[in-house]
């Protein structure tokens, strides 16, 4: 990897990402088994499962914006993993970023039968009915990361502590450029996680007076992709900025990719940025690499503990319209440089807090753990 311009690696990430994205079938199908190498454990449970889960035979489905990324990638396995512990069966739908779509297979996991939905990402406007539908019908849901409180108020929301994941990046944005700095922005309107970080970005802007010169992105079924010349020619018309804060990692690959696109600055502009997989520590910790912070949890982790709650939910154990929530940490550079780590495995040992299993646990359930 150190041989490899960031330009390279981050070409490479996305091209393998498309490639896991276009291998999950067709939108209007099961997605197909995605591969990965991340090593589980799980804990024993120590009482009897109760109803539907005595029978063995619950299944559940995840119909998901898109499965492209790193993140998400994470995220599906960790679903998997902690489903495969109790023996319950997922059906995978893959939108690959259309809403429309979306929305239609959420119609095809409600006709098949399964006793619960894990709805991942989207847009309210385009999940609300079918959501609402499924609830009519009986069928247990739990939404990730869609602002959909308002519109369908039975479903269980769960989501990353944004404000905090936010905050913490940039307190370190924050202590490294101080006042008046001029600074760049990345980000997205519309996607709920990215527009909760965004309402904290604007008070540290007005806390410290950053004067933001631009702000760019796209969200896709190529985000960094697609974003990377954006960020490229708002860097070259914006020669003077010195720090970057782009909160998710498809958006800080491409501005790492765009960085290395535009000479001097590729050694300059500080890059702060939200989540974390093997990939992104291998571009923070790289030589030359100005990525110095991101705002993260174990996506593997998040994607058992929402699986966890809708098997909760589906055994009576949750209430309706609940709120779970799963804590951030900081993860830097030098620290990750200073202890040596170079992968996911070797952060989830030096920071055991990422281990969540805790989180929407049951004695009846075998918590997995990454």
């Amino acid at each position: 990897m150190k041989n490899k311009s960031i330009g390279t690696l981050v070409s490479a990430i996305a091209a393998l990402a498309l490639l896991a994205g276009c291998s999950q079938g067709t939108p209007e199908k099961p997605a197909a088994e995605p591969t990965t190498d991340e090593a589980t454990t799980s804990s024993a449970a120590t009482q009897e499962a109760p109803a539907p889960f005595d029978k063995g035979d619950v299944r559940i489905a995840i119909v998901q914006n898109t499965g492209q990324g790193d993140y998400f990638q994470q995220f599906l396995n960790g679903t998997r993993k902690q489903a495969e512990a109790l023996n319950v069966k997922v059906d995978v739908y893959d939108a690959q970023g259309d809403n429309a779509n979306q929305a239609s297979q959420l119609d095809q996991a409600i006709a098949s039968g399964v006793q619960g939905i894990l709805v991942r990402h989207g847009f309210p406007d385009s999940l609300c009915p079918g959501v609402n539908k499924a609830l009519d019908k009986g069928i247990k849901v739990v939404i990730y990361d869609v602002e959909i409180q308002k519109c369908a108020p039975r479903a269980i929301q769960t989501q990353q502590s944004d404000a905090k994941m936010a905050s913490l990046v940039l307190d370190q944005m924050e202590k490294d450029l101080g006042q008046g700095a001029a600074i760049g922005y990345v980000n997205i309107a519309g996607i709920a996680p990215l527009d909760r970080r965004d309402v904290v970005f604007q008070e540290y802007v007005a806390k410290n007076n950053w004067n933001v010169k631009f702000k760019t992105g796209k969200y896709s079924a190529s985000t960094a992709t697609d974003t990377t010349p954006m960020v490229d020619n708002a860097l070259k018309a914006n020669s003077d900025v010195v720090g970057v804060y782009a909160p998710y990692d498809e958006l800080s690959k491409a501005t790492l990719s765009a960085l290395e696109q535009n000479g001097a600055l590729k050694d300059t502009v500080k890059v702060y940025g939200a989540d974390i997989s093997t990939a992104d520590i291998e571009l923070m910790i790289r030589e030359g690499s100005t990525w110095v912070a991101t705002g993260a949890t174990d996506p593997n982790a998040i994607g058992a503990a929402v699986t966890r709650t809708l098997l909760k939910d589906i055994a009576g154990e949750q209430k309706e319209g609940d709120l779970v929530e799963f804590p951030p940490i900081l993860v830097t550079q030098d620290n990750m440089r200073a202890k040596g780590i170079k992968n996911m495995d070797e952060l989830r040992k030096a920071e055991p807090s990422l281990n969540i299993s805790d989180v929407s646990s049951s004695p009846w359930i075998p918590a997995v753990e990454f």
